[in-house]
C-alpha cells in the first residue's frame, strides 16, 4: 500500500509540473450538440418514437475539445482554425471563453462550421446529423491568414513563456482546415516547437513532420500500413513471409472525415498461395483493401497481416504491438500510441519495449472525446519530459475518468488528482472551510505554486448566472474561494425576506460546483477582512461596471492584487426569480380547468388579458408568459445535475 501511494504521488507531481505548459493546438475545430429527449409513445403515421426535446447542450468539439481538455488539466492552451462566421461558430467561440482556451481561430466567413448533433433518448443515441462539413478547400487568403495565425500565435507563445518554444498539437481529421500549403508550413517550421503531437486520419499526408507522439486508432494505424505496403507514397516496411488463416479488412470506399476508419473484418475470399476463387479473390494492392495472414508479420502486396491462427478472433493489440516499430519509421515518431477505444492502447517508444494500458467498456455516448482527454494528457506529460511508462499511464487514466455521463469528454486536472488520491504536496483540502482554517490551506496552495481568486456574495437561489460567472472566476487562476454572506448578514442587506435558502443549502450547492475549490461563510457585511487573510491573486465581483467602482478594489489592490468583473447573465438573477414565483403565485397564469361543458363550451377565463385553457381537440393551447414566444424548434427545461464533462468547454 505504501508503494502504492508513494507511486501515486509521484504521478500526481508530473501533473503539477505541467502547470501552464504552453501549447498550440491546431487543425478542425467543430461544434458538438446533445439533445435531449424524452419519449412515452408511438407517432400514428409510422413505427417511429415521438420525441420531447428536454435539454440541448453544445460543447467544442475536434481540434477545439483537445485545447479545451489542455486548458482544463492545466496548461495554457492556444488554438487556431477556420471556423465559419454563423451562429455555430459563435457558438464555439463561447465554448472556449469559458474553458479558458485563448481563441485565436480565423474566421472564414464562406465557409460553415462543422456540427455534429445527436439526438438522444434514455441516453440512448438515437441519431447523428452533421451539417457544415466544408465542401471547398480553403482559399488562398484563408491559407494566408491560418498561416499568419500559427506565426503569431508561436510567437505570442514563445513571449508569455521567457522564450521557450511552445509544445503543438496537430489535429488533423480530413474537414480542410490544413491544406497541404498548410502542412507544409507546419512541416517546415517543426524547429520552432519543442514538443509536437499528431492526431491524423491519414497519417501520410503528415510524412517529414517527424512528430514527437502520433496517436492512430487502430484503423488509422493499419492504413497506413497498408498504404505502405501498397507504395501509395509511404516507404514500404520490411516484408517477410508466412502462411495460415486468411482475414481481410475492407474499407468503405469513402471513408469518413469525421472520425476512424469503418473496418469490417471477416474471412478472406483468398489467401497467399492459393489460386484465386473467381473475381472476388485476393485482394490486390490498394488503399480500400487490407489482407490478414497468419504469421502475424508479414507485410505483402495486399496489405497488413495479423495472426488470424484463432480463425475470425483477431486481437488488435497482438497486431498493434507487432507493428509499433514500423508505425514509428512510418510516421518518423519518436512515440506511437495506437489507441484500442475499448481496449485501451499500446504505447511504444525508441527502446522497443510495449506498454499496454486498459479501459473501461462504456456506451458510445459516453466516449465522444475521450481520444482528445488522451491526446492532450500524453502531450503535456510529454512536453514535461515524463518517462513513457508515466506519460501513457497518466494519458490513460484521462481518457478513463472522462467517460461517466452522457457528453463530449473533458478531463480537469482536479479530477486527474482526485484520481491519483489528491495534491502531491498534501494541499488536498474539503471545499468547506472555517475561517480559521482558511489561511493555513490558502498558504498550503501558495506553497505549491497555486494562485488564488476570490470572490464573494450572497447565493441565495443558485442559477445558470451564477454558475457561468463561477466557471469564469476559475478560469482566472487556479483555486476559486467563494465566501458567502451567513443569513444574518444577508437580512442586513436584502431585507428580512431574505435568504429564501439558509447557508448550509447555499454552501452546499456551492461546494458541490466544480469550479469551487473552497466555501467558507462571514458574519460581517463586507468581506475585507478575508481579503486580508486571503489576500487574493484576482478579486472578482459581477456587474456591468469598471472595477474602479468596486468598494474592495483599493484593498485588493493594496494587497497587490487584481480586480476584475464580470458581466452578469441577462435575465438570470436571484431577485427576478423571486419576483417571478411570487407573480405566479399571486396571479397564476391559467386558472384550474372548470368542469367541462358541452363539446365546444369556452372554458372559464384566467386573469384578465389570459388565454383560455385548452378547449376541444384542435384549438390552440396557451402560450408562455405574455410577449415572450417559445423559440422555433428549441426547448427550455430544468437542467439535471451538471457533470465535470458539463462544466468545462459546454454549456448545460
Amino acid at each position: 500500500m505504501a508503494g502504492a501511494a508513494a507511486e501515486q504521488r509521484r504521478l500526481a507531481t508530473v501533473v503539477e509540473s505541467w502547470r501552464d505548459r504552453a501549447v498550440l493546438v491546431v487543425g478542425d475545430a467543430m461544434l458538438d450538440e446533445w439533445r435531449f429527449a424524452d419519449s412515452e409513445r408511438l407517432c400514428r403515421e409510422a413505427p417511429a418514437p415521438i420525441l420531447t426535446l428536454r435539454r440541448r447542450i453544445t460543447a467544442a468539439g475536434g481540434a477545439a475539445n483537445t485545447a479545451v481538455n489542455v486548458a482544463a488539466l492545466g496548461g495554457r492552451a492556444l488554438l487556431v482554425a477556420p471556423v465559419g462566421a454563423d451562429v455555430a461558430g459563435d457558438e464555439l467561440h463561447d465554448c472556449l471563453d469559458r474553458a479558458g482556451v485563448w481563441d485565436r481561430t480565423v474566421s472564414e466567413p464562406h465557409r460553415p462550421t462543422p456540427v455534429k448533433r445527436r439526438m438522444l433518448a434514455g441516453n440512448q443515441i438515437l441519431l447523428r446529423e452533421d451539417s457544415g462539413d466544408p465542401d471547398e478547400p480553403l482559399d488562398d487568403d484563408g491559407v494566408t491568414r491560418l498561416v499568419t495565425a500559427l506565426s503569431c500565435a508561436t510567437e505570442e507563445l514563445r513571449a508569455v513563456t521567457g522564450g521557450a518554444a511552445p509544445t503543438l498539437v496537430v489535429c488533423d481529421y480530413g474537414l480542410g482546415a490544413l491544406p497541404a500549403p498548410v502542412r507544409a508550413w507546419l512541416v517546415a517550421h517543426r524547429h520552432r516547437y519543442a514538443t509536437v503531437a499528431l492526431d491524423a486520419h491519414d497519417l501520410a499526408d503528415w510524412r517529414g513532420l517527424n512528430p514527437t507522439v502520433v496517436t492512430p486508432s487502430f484503423a488509422e494505424a493499419t492504413r497506413l500500413l497498408a498504404r505502405a505496403a501498397a507504395g501509395f507514397g509511404v516507404p514500404p516496411a520490411p516484408t517477410r513471409t508466412g502462411g495460415g488463416t486468411d482475414l481481410h479488412l475492407d474499407h468503405p470506399p469513402n471513408d469518413p472525415a469525421d472520425g476512424p476508419s469503418e473496418l469490417v473484418v471477416g474471412t478472406a475470399p483468398g489467401g497467399v498461395g492459393r489460386a484465386p476463387t473467381g473475381p472476388t479473390g485476393e485482394p490486390t494492392p490498394g488503399e480500400g483493401r487490407v489482407a490478414l495472414t497468419g504469421d502475424g508479420l508479414s507485410v505483402t502486396g495486399a496489405g497488413v497481416t495479423v495472426n488470424a491462427t484463432v480463425g475470425a478472433g483477431v486481437d488488435r493489440a497482438v497486431l498493434a504491438q507487432a507493428r509499433l516499430a514500423e508505425l514509428r519509421a512510418h510516421t518518423g515518431a519518436d512515440v506511437v500510441a495506437v489507441t484500442l477505444d475499448t481496449e485501451g492502447a499500446i504505447v511504444g517508444g525508441a527502446d522497443g519495449a510495449p506498454r499496454r494500458s486498459h479501459s473501461t467498456p462504456v456506451p458510445a455516448s459516453h466516449a465522444v472525446g475521450a481520444g482528445d482527454a488522451y491526446l492532450a494528457a500524453m502531450t503535456l506529460a510529454l512536453a514535461a519530459e515524463a518517462s513513457l511508462p508515466t506519460a501513457a499511464q497518466l494519458a490513460q487514466l484521462a481518457a478513463t475518468i472522462t467517460v461517466s455521463d452522457t457528453g463530449t469528454c473533458v478531463c480537469r486536472r482536479e479530477d486527474l488528482l482526485d484520481a491519483l488520491g489528491g495534491a502531491p504536496d498534501g494541499t488536498a483540502h474539503p471545499p468547506l472551510v472555517g475561517t480559521g482554517e482558511l489561511d493555513a490551506i490558502v498558504a498550503d496552495h501558495r506553497r505549491a505554486g497555486r494562485s488564488v481568486v476570490f470572490t464573494n456574495g450572497c447565493f441565495d437561489v443558485l442559477h445558470p448566472g451564477h454558475v457561468r460567472y463561477l466557471e469564469q472566476a476559475r478560469a482566472l487562476g487556479d483555486l476559486l474561494v467563494v465566501a458567502v454572506n451567513s443569513d444574518a448578514s444577508v437580512r442586513r442587506l436584502k431585507g428580512a425576506d431574505r435568504p429564501v435558502n439558509p447557508v448550509e443549502d447555499r454552501v452546499t450547492l456551492l461546494a458541490a460546483l466544480s469550479c469551487v475549490d473552497h466555501v467558507v461563510v462571514f458574519e460581517e457585511d463586507s468581506p475585507a477582512g478575508l481579503i486580508e487573510a486571503v489576500r487574493p491573486d484576482v478579486y472578482v465581483k459581477g456587474g456591468d461596471y469598471p472595477p474602479e467602482m468596486v468598494p474592495e478594489a483599493p484593498l485588493v489592490r493594496r494587497l497587490g492584487g487584481q480586480v476584475r468583473t464580470l458581466g452578469y447573465v441577462p435575465d438570470r438573477s436571484t431577485s427576478a426569480i423571486i419576483d417571478r414565483i411570487r407573480a405566479q403565485a399571486t396571479h397564476p397564469a391559467v386558472d384550474p380547468p372548470a368542469a367541462a361543458g358541452p363539446a365546444g363550451t369556452p372554458t372559464a377565463p384566467g386573469p384578465a388579458g389570459t388565454p383560455t385553457a385548452p378547449g376541444p381537440a384542435g384549438t390552440p393551447t396557451a402560450p408562455g408568459p405574455a410577449g415572450t414566444p417559445a423559440a422555433p424548434g428549441t426547448a427550455t427545461t430544468p437542467a439535471a445535475p451538471t457533470t465535470t464533462a458539463e462544466r468545462i468547454g459546454g454549456t448545460r
